[in-house]
């Protein structure tokens, strides 16, 4: 019996029940309604059921081909072809049609956004090639900066945000404000889609001509300067550099609504990127400090009190070292994180020494920085004290202050770590500027000794160089000249000797030099003529010291360059950015002139959320630029290869 027979059979076995259980209401059916008690069964049968399912089967099928049909001829026209993008470029250039920018936002948004998770079910474009893709991103981040601001009546380049003030009541705004927010909110999107140091570069750089058009959009002015700052402390090549210029260019056009954020931010990632320190990353560490220090002076009376809070932290640290006296809190001071942010300070000090806003920060930053080198005074600390040495003088030479930091040097050349021969061998080479604590072995080493040694000989000049145009040089040089003396005399290394004893009759040399012109002057020493004393000779430099000073320098640098034969382009000669932050170019294609070929960087089968990525083609770069990504792979080699290879076959061999 089939599934119709018996449904059948159970309807009328029911209609008896109800006849039995209520025969009034049956009665009324039957007198109302016959046709529904009337049921023939005998009509039923399995053909009459086959024919149902497959008519419905088929009904089934015609419906979802149907479906498919329609899915895909909604699709295509969804689909943005070659052909599209062309129209609405050249409709753009030559009518300036607003239709044509609306598609091409809208085209721009579905580029952005391709690949995301969450699709967009609103979205008018929802289907692209990767060349269409390159072809839509290039146009949009060459050509709509141009056309906002031919739309809301702004000059062709630059501005400033007060003029973006005064644009936000005016009807223009209010017609087109929508456009703005739409490229800059995707173009942020895709920036933290993309992975290739190129297009980002690429896009970063134009970006940088809307800066100023981010001012009425708070929200999206602290996501791109997160962003940047990303990309500024991690990202490689020529990527640091354009993140740079991007967060100046903000802070420049800005002012006040993004500085307190940008010193934060990039003081912050400064920190995050000088945890450990190498002769290689040297040279990065000074290019992110160059980069931070440039920024300050954007806005120096900011900037200052920014610099207050900080120099004061590390104050806090430093008295929580000299109060504890524990080793937590010494590790907390004698750590590269901490001597970089004095590097910083210091360089930022010797920048603006000229400033009346900076100025006041010189004294606090020379205590701590003595407190430092006296925190521990042991020969492990040699290379830190010397740092903090280095440090002292460069704030004495651009500041014009006397900072007695002979003491410094003098006292390390009476600890027995110096005065006798080496027990631990030669040695390998020690490089002073990449260490911050030497290790047991090492410190009974012969090149530690003369990494030592020579080092002091080249600050105490350099101290002592900085007022041998003084008039009381004599009395300043006298206790270091005796206590160089006695050096002599104790020290059992005849190469310490004949170092110590060259210095001395370079000292000597000078105060022969300045007392013959003392002799002549009337004035007394706290007159103020005494500060024109030798005036003449010490702009060009005659003196015995300054002379040898520029012997040793040569010297330190040969040294330096024979322990790292390559280096980094973005070190600290090619990191100081020009004076003047205010030459900003007067138009888009004077500036396009030093621009990444855009074309080449979106050129590839690159799609957002895709991992096509890797297929990129090369992105011609400016002569500087080439040449620095070549040190770079240069700075790389030498030290995941060739360092470790050495390291080994020392372990090995010795």
């Amino acid at each position: 019996m089939s599934i119709s027979q018996s449904a059948a059979k159970e309807h009328i076995e029911q209609l008896q029940r109800l006849q039995k259980k209520d025969p009034e209401f049956y009665q009324y059916l039957q007198e109302h309604g016959k046709d529904l008690l009337t049921f023939d069964d005998e009509g039923i049968d399995d053909d009459v059921d086959v024919d149902m399912e497959d008519a419905e089967t088929q009904l089934d099928d015609e419906t979802h081909e149907h479906d498919i049909a329609e899915e895909e001829e909604k699709q295509s026209k969804n689909i943005v072809t070659n052909a599209m993008v062309d129209s609405w470029c050249n409709s753009i250039r030559e009518d300036g049609k607003l239709s044509a920018v609306h598609s091409l936002m809208k085209a721009f948004r579905t580029a952005c956004h391709y690949g995301d998770d969450t699709g967009d079910s609103s979205a008018k474009f929802t289907v692209m090639s990767s060349s269409v893709f390159n072809k839509i991103m290039l146009f949009t981040l060459s050509e709509l900066d141009r056309i906002l601001r031919k739309l809301l009546k702004l000059p062709a380049s630059g501005g400033k945000k007060e003029t973006i003030n005064e644009l936000m009541s005016t009807k223009q705004w209010k017609s087109y404000n929508h456009l703005v927010k739409s490229y800059l909110g995707n173009a942020l999107h895709v920036l933290n889609q993309m992975t290739d140091t190129k297009m980002i570069s690429f896009t970063l750089r134009r970006l940088q001509y809307s800066s100023v058009l981010l001012a009425p959009f708070p929200s999206l002015l602290r996501k791109f300067i997160k962003v940047a700052l990303h990309f500024w402390g991690t990202g490689g090549g020529a990527l640091p550099v354009v993140s740079f210029l991007f967060l100046r260019d903000l802070c420049v056009r800005l002012g006040s609504d993004c500085l307190d954020e940008c010193f934060r931010g990039i003081y912050k990632a400064y920190v995050l990127n000088c945890h450990f320190v190498n002769a290689v990353k040297l040279q990065h560490i000074q290019f992110l400090a160059n980069c931070v220090i440039e920024l300050i002076r954007v806005d120096l009376p900011t900037a200052y009190q920014h610099a207050f809070v900080f120099i004061r932290q590390l104050a806090m640290l430093l008295r929580d070292a000299l109060n504890m006296k524990t080793k937590e809190a010494f590790r907390k001071v004698y750590e590269w994180k901490f001597m970089n942010c004095l590097e910083l300070w210091t360089g930022a000090i010797c920048a603006y020494s000229s400033e009346a806003d900076f100025q006041p920060l010189a004294y606090p930053l020379t205590q701590i920085i003595s407190g430092v080198a006296r925190l521990v005074p042991t020969a492990r600390y040699f290379p830190l004290r010397l740092r903090c040495v280095r440090m002292l003088n460069r704030i004495a030479a651009s500041t014009g202050t006397f900072i007695p930091v002979s003491m410094l040097l003098l006292d390390m050349l009476e600890m027995k770590e110096l005065n006798r021969p080496p027990t631990g061998g030669i040695g390998k080479a020690v490089d002073l500027r990449a260490t911050l604590k030497a290790s047991k072995p090492i410190l009974k080493t012969r090149a530690f000794q003369e990494a030592c040694v020579i080092s002091v000989v080249e600050e105490l000049a350099e101290h002592l160089a900085q007022w041998s145009y003084s008039v009381a040089f004599f009395e300043l040089s006298f206790i270091p000249a005796v206590r160089l003396r006695s050096f002599c005399k104790s020290t059992k290394v005849e190469r310490f000797r004949k170092e110590m004893r060259h210095l001395i009759r370079r000292i000597e040399a000078n105060t022969e030099f300045t007392n013959k012109r003392r002799a002549s002057v009337t004035f007394l020493p706290n007159d103020h003529a005494a500060t024109s004393f030798l005036e003449d000779e010490k702009k060009m430099g005659t003196s015995p010291l300054s002379q040898h000073v520029l012997t040793l320098r040569q010297r330190a640098q040969q040294r330096n360059d024979s322990m790292m034969e390559s280096s980094v382009l973005v070190g600290e000669k090619s990191a100081v950015f020009g004076s003047k932050l205010d030459q900003i170019p007067a138009s888009d294609e004077e500036d396009d002139i030093r621009n990444e070929d855009g074309a080449s960087a979106f050129s590839s089968s690159w799609l957002p959320g895709g991992d096509s990525w890797y297929g990129l083609s090369y992105l011609p770069l400016s002569q500087s630029l080439h040449t620095q990504l070549w040190k770079e792979i240069r700075m790389r080699v030498y030290t995941h290869i060739f360092l470790p290879i050495n390291d080994f076959l020392l372990h090995l061999f010795c």
